[in-house]
């Protein structure tokens, strides 16, 4: 019979890279403690990536340039422990701008508003992301992630402050999104953003 380590790593390398990986996710092949120490030892080896506690990774190889693994985005990383916790999350504005390049500070503790219970995980030294709880139905009804993103990167830029390299930026992330994610999304947004993105 295989030991536990080596089932918990079959799994996991039968899963595309980018996965991100639970204990939970094999509550079936041992206890708490023996999948744990599993982790720890498949971490240990390089095949996974610690990237909170209790939350490991997959990575994705860099093969082009020969950087070997590439670590999740703080995005990933957060719609990851989301999903795990059947919670949605809605990204806040200063995040936002970030990942769309609007800027190139980074919060120490990235803040996501959910509809799941608030709590904050640590991802590194002095970083981490903070889950604050919301009821507003209407943050986590967007289809597509990066309509969520923009509308939150527009809130936190203000109407009369949106440059014409910003929405440059906006108008190609857009035609990436699908049409009926698209239409669906639009109707969600506030007027001014619906105004201008209809017009890109």
């Amino acid at each position: 019979m295989e030991s536990i380590v080596k089932q918990i790593e079959n799994k996991i390398i039968s899963r595309k890279r980018g996965a991100f990986v639970f204990p939970a996710d094999f509550a079936s092949i041992g206890t708490p403690e023996s999948i744990t120490k599993s982790l720890q030892r498949l971490k240990a080896s390089g095949i996974l990536i610690r990237v909170a506690h209790g939350v490991y990774y997959y990575p994705k190889i860099d093969t082009k340039y020969g950087l070997g693994a590439i670590p999740p985005t703080i995005l990933e990383i957060a719609y990851a422990i989301a999903g795990r916790d059947k919670a949605r999350i809605y990204p806040t504005g200063a995040y936002a701008m970030h990942a769309l390049g609007f800027t190139t500070q980074v919060p120490a503790n990235v803040v996501f508003i959910t509809d799941g219970a608030p709590r904050h995980i640590t991802i590194g030294k002095g970083k981490g992301i903070l889950f604050k709880h919301s009821d507003e139905a209407r943050n986590f009804a967007y289809r597509s992630k990066e309509f969520q993103l923009i509308v939150s990167a527009l809130r936190e830029i203000g109407e009369e402050n949106v440059t014409a390299e910003q929405l440059e930026t906006i108008k190609g992330l857009l035609h990436s999104i699908c049409k009926e994610k698209f239409n669906h999304d639009i109707s969600l947004a506030p007027a001014w953003i619906r105004k201008i993105l209809l017009t890109l």
